[in-house]
């Protein structure tokens, strides 16, 4: 940890405008903590957003941030991340952002691992567009848009992550303030791609999925028996859906991160002026 640096170092001047109790305060808390734990300061660190409650973020966070477009966070992350290999990248996004229009850039990033940390406020709706049904909901969810539920069974993005060859999956509760910097601290820390599913209740739209309902209902796997570098342990746990767990579900301790895969270990933004003359040619040849 440096010394020097402190978690309110990463709060901005920007008041949050998100609904008093919304879990993402308790969430973005602990991302800075884990952020000022592991040594990490504003300058040195790029927050990309995506869209919905949780894109908001990058302007309450104090660092270099990009607020993208609908489910493109983790492509503008994986840019930057080859562009500036040197640089702590962190991005930041919902369950209706990742898991619906950016489920395929969640796949690819997953595979590639990429050497940044992905944090998935989860709250099983969409809230920022008044509370529809998200790719999370339960099936019997009630909604204005869906009255007698979604009818379909829900996205289960650990199992999609691990059957896309994930080497760090975590989930974290947004209220349990500790434990959530822990495992977002050991996400951060991971040599690729950190995936945290944040269970962050949204107390504006979602009646269900409580403070309370994730208090009486978690597990925490670091108080079982559960081994995370066992990939067969980790599937269990995964395809159990009768469980609601917290913790490192799989860790592969012998990753290797995408950018030191393919050699790529300078800063990379800066272009030097001219085209080289090889791509000039083969302008030439067909132009």
């Amino acid at each position: 940890m440096s010394s020097d640096i402190r978690f309110t170092d990463f709060k901005s001047d920007k008041q949050p405008t998100w609904c008093p109790g919304c879990g993402d305060f308790g969430t973005m808390n602990g991302m800075m903590k884990g952020l000022a734990e592991t040594g990490n300061d504003p300058d040195n660190t790029f927050v990309v957003a995506g869209i919905g409650c949780s894109g908001k973020i990058g302007t309450y966070m104090h660092s270099y941030a990009l607020h993208g477009v609908h489910g493109r966070a983790l492509p503008v992350g994986t840019g930057v991340k080859m562009a500036r290999p040197d640089i702590e990248v962190m991005v930041a996004g919902g369950d209706g952002d990742g898991y619906s229009i950016g489920a395929g850039h969640f796949v690819h990033a997953v595979r590639r691992n990429v050497d940044m940390t992905y944090v998935v406020m989860d709250n099983r709706i969409y809230g920022l567009t008044k509370g529809q049904a998200s790719p999370t909901s339960r099936e019997d969810f009630e909604t204005s848009t869906s009255p007698e539920g979604p009818k379909q069974p829900p996205v289960n993005p650990h199992a999609l992550a691990l059957a896309s060859g994930a080497t760090f999956i975590a989930q974290s509760f947004s209220s349990d303030a500790l434990r959530h910097q822990e495992i977002i601290q050991e996400a951060i820390e991971h040599d690729g791609f950190g995936f945290v599913n944040v269970y962050s209740p949204c107390v504006t739209f979602n009646d269900v999925d409580t403070y309370d309902y994730f208090r009486d209902s978690l597990v925490d796997l670091e108080e079982t028996d559960h081994d995370p570098t066992d990939r067969e342990d980790a599937k269990d746990v995964i395809l159990d859906s009768e469980t609601e767990t917290q913790g490192v579900i799989y860790k592969d301790e012998s990753s290797v991160p995408y950018h030191e895969q393919h050699g790529v270990d300078e800063d990379m933004s800066v272009i030097p002026e001219g085209a080289p003359e090889s791509a000039t040619d083969l302008v030439r040849e067909f132009y």
